[in-house]
């Protein structure tokens, strides 16, 4: 038996509190964890591709920058933002960002095994989705942009990623999702579209500076570096990063956001359990 679930607040109200997030979080994962292969698959092609655009913002916005470093990543982070933005706001399905899911899973709302199979076909969708886009700028000749200085910075981006240790590339991924998931907690706080951006800036704009890292748009950064033949990219590359930034993500989503606030304020109430 779990903890009587508080009415929620007058929605004329902004924003809803942590309470409320709380259970509205466990209410999307059940209805996430019960959508059927087709939308599933579809919005989890559409979540990679937003993503990727994002990515492709990041790297142009940067290019050529004279702010210096830290100037620079804070721009860089701040229009990556787009990305996230678009999932939550246009609907979308994220891997990171449902990771969320795991608090409906802990007050066994959901199943395991629908857990993980949200989890296998949005990552493989998402997947479809960053790579037909890094496909699609590569054959669209944008990166000649700046006389082929974006496409230096692509491949920059990309040979710095690869050459991550493995567990520099799982600590920089927990400390991702860590974000990206408090991002997308703070946006279901808003009950506007402008609060539901700003909430989405700040956590992403963080993420991105610090150099933290995404599966998903690794996604994109990665086959990106691999068609423009960037140093050290290979598919055993690629692989060897996705496996431990995944893994980080899901740690940071699932275990230091999900179920600590599921243990705040969802886990069965002492002497009920």
């Amino acid at each position: 038996m779990t903890r009587e679930q508080p009415e929620i607040t007058d929605p004329g109200r902004d924003p809803y509190t942590p309470a409320d997030v709380a259970h509205l979080v466990e209410i999307v994962g059940v209805r996430k964890a019960n959508l059927t292969p087709i939308p599933l698959t579809v919005l989890g092609v559409l979540a990679g591709a937003f993503i990727a655009l994002g990515a492709m913002f990041f790297t142009v916005s940067i290019t050529g920058s004279a702010l210096g470093f830290g100037p620079t990543r804070l721009v860089g982070g701040l229009v990556f933002s787009l990305g996230l933005i678009l999932v939550v706001v246009a609907g979308a399905e994220l891997f990171t960002g449902n990771n969320l899911i795991v608090m409906a899973w802990a007050n066994r709302k959901v199943a395991t095994l629908q857990l993980l199979r949200n989890w296998v076909v949005v990552y493989i969708a998402n997947f479809i989705g960053a790579g037909a886009t890094a496909m699609m700028v590569f054959w669209s000749g944008s990166l000649g942009l700046g006389d082929g200085a974006v496409t230096d910075t692509a491949t920059a981006i990309a040979t710095g990623k690869v050459s991550l240790t493995w567990s520099e590339a799982f600590v920089r991924g927990v400390l991702c999702n860590a974000l990206v998931c408090l991002a997308v907690w703070l946006s279901m706080s808003a009950h506007r579209v402008s609060g539901k951006i700003l909430a989405i800036i700040f956590p992403i704009t963080a993420f991105v500076a610090l150099g933290f890292e995404h599966s998903v748009a690794n996604m994109y950064f990665l086959p990106l570096g691999w068609l423009l033949g960037a140093n050290g990219v290979t598919l055993g590359a690629i692989i060897c990063n996705l496996i431990p930034v995944t893994l980080g993500n899901i740690v940071g989503g699932s275990v230091f956001v999900a179920l600590v606030y599921w243990l705040v304020y969802l886990r069965p109430a002492h002497g009920q359990e």
